[in-house]
C-alpha cells in the first residue's frame, strides 16, 4: 500500500535521495522541508502518511520539531534519518515516540521502518 510521505532533510540532495527511493515500493512524496520550522507547517497542510525527519538542522532541529507535530497529532508516524550514531539519540527518539531510526545510508533499513509503520495501523 502506497503512502504519502513527507521529506524533512537540510540538504537537497539527501532529500532527492530519500524521495528517488521512495518511488519504486510506490510511495508518494507529498512535501519536502528543510527544516523543523517547514515541516510542522507542511505536516499541518498536508497531513502525510509518514514523515522522514533529519535530527540536525538549522532553526528548528528534527527532534523539536517531531514534539510539536506529535503534540498537534499524536497518531503521526515519524521515522528519523541520520548520518549520526544512533545510540546517542535512541532515548530521545523513543521518549518522543517516534517510529523509528534509521541511517540516511541504509536504504533497506528505511523501507523496512515505512512498512513496519503499515503493519502498525
Amino acid at each position: 500500500m502506497s503512502k504519502r510521505v513527507l521529506i524533512v532533510d537540510d540538504s537537497s540532495m539527501m532529500r532527492k535521495m530519500i524521495a528517488k527511493l521512495l518511488q519504486p515500493p510506490g510511495h508518494i512524496v507529498v512535501g519536502q522541508a528543510k527544516n523543523g520550522l517547514e515541516a510542522i507547517e507542511l505536516y499541518k497542510s498536508l497531513k502525510p502518511d509518514i514523515v522522514t525527519m533529519d535530527i540536525t538542522m538549522r532553526e528548528m532541529d528534527g527532534l523539536a520539531a517531531a514534539e510539536e507535530i506529535l503534540r498537534c497529532d499524536s497518531s503521526a508516524h515519524i521515522i528519523f534519518l541520520s548520518n549520526l550514531d544512533e545510540d546517542i539519540y535512541r532515548a530521545e527518539v523513543e521518549r518522543l515516540g517516534a517510529r523509528g531510526f534509521a541511517s540516511k545510508h541504509k536504504a533497506r533499513e528505511i523501507l523496512d521502518m515505512i512498512e513496519k509503520s503499515e503493519e502498525d495501523e
